[in-house]
């Protein structure tokens, strides 16, 4: 999965409406994404959206998803539970090797967990 396809995935499982109107200043071959791959939520008022990059955007994401990070030396896990009515209290884990990068790697895990949720969802 690409980051357009991780962001889009987040943000659905964030209840986050990605702006791809053609009349709101993103013009007619609007994806919903700037130059610089951020999500846009909105156009007109230059809002955008992308924790992939963003400090801030991860740990709101995070925190709506009520996600638990852990992170070691080597690896981040998210770990999250999606359903836990069917699921019994099944957690699901992600896991992102590091290297190093512990922000890079911390919010991409977490980006990777909420979109294993926004596909699920309907």
């Amino acid at each position: 999965m690409n980051d357009r396809e991780l962001l889009e995935y987040a943000a659905k499982a964030a209840e986050l409406q990605i702006d791809k109107s053609a009349y709101n200043g993103g013009g007619v071959w609007n994806d919903g994404f700037d130059c610089m791959g951020n999500a846009v939520l909105d156009w007109h008022n230059g809002v955008t959206w992308n924790p992939l990059t963003d400090d801030g955007d991860a740990l709101r994401l995070a925190a709506h998803l009520r996600l638990r990070i852990d992170c070691g030396l080597l690896t981040c896990e998210v770990h999250y539970n999606w359903d836990e009515v069917e699921s019994f209290g099944l957690v699901e884990i992600i896991t992102e090797r590091i290297a190093g990068k512990v922000m890079e790697g911390t919010r991409r895990a977490i980006v990777r967990a909420a979109a294993e949720i926004g596909k699920v969802m309907k």
